[in-house]
């Protein structure tokens, strides 16, 4: 049964990198042209390999490798595991997509996506692009997914499969600047829920071959499946969000490619009725130029952030600043003597999800500034131990954050390319110590180097798994465009 169920889901997906024979009636009735919508529908559908440059490919790879690491440590984590028990109790489904971390264990391919969505977001360790989002978790596991799935005789290479991968995170670059209000911390929605299940979409549709009007239906049927709030922030929820949207986006994919159809105007601003505006004001969208000679992909003019210890991008600036202060600190006083300090003043940007005084869980810590700050104090390095229950709740660490003010200066605004992060010890004898930091290391201004990003990969991936499975996985993305079987990848994990 299992197999014959296998061999009518892949007769099907066969058929996914062409026009469904049961959809050609809706490729017949193309998108409207000159519409913003059409222009992402035809970058999607014309995207070669040749239009990647070299620091495109080479940074694009960076990204699937710290995803991949990020999504191995995950699945060692509580709430990959409810997500992982969830998918395998109550689905039963042709099982082909491999999941992070756990070797001989298939799941169907949207559940796949999911789940491997969930461990690469449950640590908030996974990259960070500007304006905000996470950028790879959000299509990675979905082309993992889709790869697997297809038959033997319609596997994408790895070329195919690096190109469909930076489509989409052109897709969700080029959507967030279409509103000022992306460019910030967000308020409301959180940015992968939204941006990324529309990559997600773009991503597999270019992986699948979709026709232009077929990608223009995927991106529809996405934003209907876009958007989580960001008051689930610090909780075991929110890792949800990009397994959502990694899996909702394949699966808007795999719709418009069975002939479902959605608004082809989704993208562009109609007056009195929303679309993607729905989720950002002062929405201005403008088209995405055809690819070639003229485009050059975002990932080309800014590279990404990737994050040395797992906490939410803002607390990589206030642990730089307070371990600054610390070596002051130690040079003034010998050692690090909390007894000595009277008051730790912290100076960030207005951000009420991650102003939290005294976190009380390991999702609440990871954004919170005051404890990244006194546990980087306190230990001279925050690492993954830095979260665990007994870490939290030490005595020596919630005196430390008893002693912190938090001041917010007009000219640090909740912005990743713009603020900054200080911290500033009132000592006791009247003394005053402080450190700031402006650009930490990992920032895309300041990138961590290959050393220190496979060193990265290796102590993550080390959790799950043998030496010799992680140096292969090394070597198949640095080799990923001359992969001719681009399901190697996933079958790696």
């Amino acid at each position: 049964m299992v197999y014959s169920t296998l061999q009518k889901s892949q007769k099907f997906l066969a058929s996914s990198r062409q026009v469904h024979k049961t959809a050609t009636h809706v490729a017949a009735r193309s998108a409207p042209e000159d519409t913003v919508t059409s222009s992402f529908a035809s970058f999607i559908r014309a995207a070669r390999p040749e239009h990647l440059s070299p620091t495109v490919r080479q940074r694009s790879k960076r990204m699937i490798l710290d995803s991949i690491g990020v999504g191995l440590v995950g699945s060692t984590t509580r709430v990959f595991d409810i997500a992982l028990r969830y998918c395998r109790e109550l689905y039963s489904s042709v099982a082909v997509s491999s999941v992070y971390g756990k070797p001989g264990v298939k799941l169907s391919p949207t559940l796949a996506a999911f789940t491997n969505g969930v461990a690469t977001h449950s640590m908030d360790f996974d990259d960070t692009w500007h304006p905000a989002t996470h950028p790879s978790g959000a299509i990675l596991p979905a082309l993992l997914a889709a790869s697997q799935m297809l038959p033997p005789n319609s596997k994408p290479n790895g070329l195919d499969f690096l190109l469909a991968f930076n489509v989409g995170l052109e897709v969700q670059g080029r959507l967030m600047h279409f509103s000022t209000e992306a460019h910030d911390i967000p308020k409301r929605f959180h940015p992968p829920s939204v941006v990324g299940t529309l990559g997600s979409a773009a991503a597999t549709a270019k992986l699948l071959s979709l026709s232009s009007a077929q990608c223009c239906h995927a991106l529809g049927i996405a934003a209907s499946l876009a958007g989580a709030p960001m008051a689930n922030a610090a909780t075991q929820a929110k890792p949800l969000h990009v397994g959502n949207a990694t899996r909702l986006g394949l699966e808007a994919a795999l719709l418009a490619g069975r002939g479902m159809e959605a608004n082809p105007l989704i993208l562009d601003d109609i007056p009195g009725c929303s679309g993607f505006s729905a989720f950002y004001s002062v929405y201005q969208p403008k088209p995405l130029s055809a690819p070639g000679e003229h485009h050059e992909f975002l990932l080309e003019k800014q590279d990404i952030a990737f994050k040395r210890f797992p906490a939410h991008l803002g607390m990589h600036w206030v642990v730089d600043a307070a371990l600054s202060v610390r070596n002051l600190f130690i040079n003034y006083a010998g050692s690090f003597s909390p007894s000595l300090i009277r008051t730790i003043m912290l100076k960030i940007p207005v951000s009420k999800y991650i102003n939290r005084p005294f976190p009380s869980s390991e999702h609440q810590a990871r954004h919170s500034f005051q404890f990244n700050a006194c546990a980087a104090l306190l230990d001279g390095e925050v690492g993954l131990g830095s979260f665990s229950e007994s870490s939290i709740h030490r005595q020596e660490l919630r005196e430390l954050l008893d002693k912190v003010v938090v001041e917010h200066p007009e000219d640090n605004v909740a912005n990743f390319d713009k603020m900054y992060g200080e911290v500033a010890l009132l000592l006791h004898s009247g003394d005053v110590l402080t450190g700031k930091c402006d650009t930490f290391y990992g920032h895309w201004r300041k990138p961590l180097s290959k050393e220190s990003l496979l060193k990265k990969f290796r102590s993550n991936a080390s959790h799950v798994l043998p030496e010799e499975k992680i140096e292969a996985i090394i070597t198949l993305v640095d080799n990923l465009e001359n992969l001719s079987d681009s399901s190697q990848l996933a079958c790696s994990l």
